[in-house]
């Protein structure tokens, strides 16, 4: 689906004229709110971003200032990762 909206001029000066760009931060912008407000899971926002792996993922929602609780199951698989290094 294609959305057209009307930026003011303003905007457009902070933002600058590269409309792929600005098509990309709005695109970002939509998915983190999604995240946010539980619209969407971290899975289906990295799809829609097409990013690759789950820590970049994570790595993309903590520079957005979005911090996921962890799952008693996350800490422990990767505690268990952590402790195979150290055998």
């Amino acid at each position: 689906m294609q959305v057209t909206f009307d930026l003011p001029e303003e905007l457009i000066r902070y933002l600058g004229n590269d409309l792929q760009a600005l098509s990309r931060a709005a695109l970002e912008a939509l998915v983190l709110e999604g995240v946010r407000s539980d619209a969407l899971s971290t899975a289906q926002a990295r799809r829609i971003l097409r990013i690759r792996t789950r820590q970049q993922m994570d790595l993309f929602l903590k520079t957005h200032g979005i911090d996921l609780p962890l799952t008693v199951e996350q800490v422990r698989r990767d505690s268990e990762v952590a402790l195979s290094f150290s055998e």
